[in-house]
């Protein structure tokens, strides 16, 4: 039997988002049960929070077909400055801090500043941090900032599927996730 040493790697990505709303505005959007408004394919089933909520201490869980869920934790909401963190938790595979700042831009604008910070834990998470790469990443974050900006000006969400990438084309990655999050009845094992 070969004698194998697990090296974990770790990969931070950092974007800033402009959001055409003031951070009074933007900031409760950014909530797990609020954001399944705006943001296509989003679906978390809330765990614990007093509030129904985000809320500091607020736990809530996520799901992808092919890995065990992601568990939440809302480490940091403060609202007076407009920040948040989340350490998140995918078994036998990874865990990430996603730290949210949103500050105006001055007008009717803000600044969302998004940085994920992921360490893998196992062979798998290795794997993901691979298939993360800067385009990927910003794929995902630019879906996200048209999609919280086209709500704010018409109050509904953008089809992921209608969003054409920096081409102009259709995102083969965003097609393949579609519907990833789907918020439904929860299988019984």
């Amino acid at each position: 039997m070969e004698n194998t040493v697990f090296q974990s790697r770790r990969v931070i990505r950092k974007y800033r988002q402009t959001i055409n709303a003031r951070p009074e505005t933007v900031f409760p959007l950014l909530c797990p049960v609020r954001e399944a408004e705006w943001l296509d394919g989003w679906c978390a089933h809330m765990i614990y929070s007093l509030s129904g909520v985000i809320e500091e201490g607020a736990v809530f869980r996520t799901s992808k077909k092919g890995e065990a869920d992601t568990i939440w934790i809302v480490t940091k909401h403060d609202a007076a400055s407009k920040e948040i963190q989340f350490v998140r938790f995918t078994p036998d595979s990874r865990t990430c801090v996603l730290d949210i700042s949103v500050i105006s831009k001055g007008g009717h604008q803000s600044f969302v500043d998004i940085a994920y910070t992921y360490t893998a834990i196992a062979p798998k998470g290795n794997d993901f941090i691979d298939g993360f790469s800067e385009e990927a990443f910003l794929e995902d974050v630019l879906f996200w900032e048209k999609s919280m900006n086209y709500f704010l000006q018409t109050g509904k969400r953008l089809a992921r599927h209608a969003h054409p990438n920096a081409a102009g084309a259709y995102s083969p990655r965003l097609e393949k996730h579609q519907g990833r999050h789907r918020c439904g009845p929860r299988k019984q094992s």
